[in-house]
């Protein structure tokens, strides 16, 4: 099934997808196909990350429970507040990043903070076990946006080098591998 086109119900449908995930972690001390990272670190870096970026074009958002310590809790507080935002009668609102230039705050939302929900919950997904079940619909949507960009998304670090992939894999393997995930990874 895919994805919502509006960016509001795309968040909601890929934060629930996360939040499915997320409700059943059994172990946070799991290791993840990011080397550094353990379980716990995806919905971390998802709550610090976003709520740094958004900062940056002058929404505050308000402190949940600590990832570290509740991480599916850090989550929720955080997807609603994100979800509050992007439903809001202004959420059409141009936004201006330093680096990213000038957007509507909903679409700057969906671009980069949504997609990363999006490829985030593969991370966490395959560290505790479980089927992603990502839309291959929007994976492969996203990769196509990302391919013309892949020289500044390398030289940014925050993406690995790419790990090759079968021609025939699921888009949702080759998104994984073009950002440097194998996705055969396994615990």
């Amino acid at each position: 099934m895919s994805l919502p086109a509006a960016s509001a119900a795309r968040h909601r449908r890929v934060a629930e997808d996360f939040t499915r995930v997320s409700a059943a972690v059994t172990d946070w001390d799991a290791p993840t196909p990011v080397p550094e990272w353990r379980a716990r670190d995806v919905p971390r870096h998802l709550v610090e990350w976003s709520s740094e970026f958004l900062r940056s074009v002058d929404v505050i958002l308000t402190a949940g429970p600590s990832p570290l310590h509740d991480p599916h809790g850090a989550w929720r507080h955080h997807r609603e507040q994100i979800q509050s935002l992007v439903d809001a009668e202004d959420a059409d609102r141009d936004v201006t990043h330093p680096q990213l230039g000038t957007l509507p705050l909903q679409d700057m939302v969906d671009r980069f903070y949504t997609a990363d929900v999006f490829m985030h919950t593969w991370d966490l997904a395959v560290a505790t076990g479980q089927d992603p079940a990502l839309d291959e619909e929007h994976a492969e949507a996203l990769l196509q946006g990302m391919r013309p960009m892949e020289e500044a998304m390398r030289a940014s670090g925050q993406f690995g080098p790419p790990v090759p992939v079968e021609d025939d894999a699921p888009a949702s393997a080759q998104l994984m591998g073009f950002i440097g995930r194998d996705p055969h990874w396994r615990p």
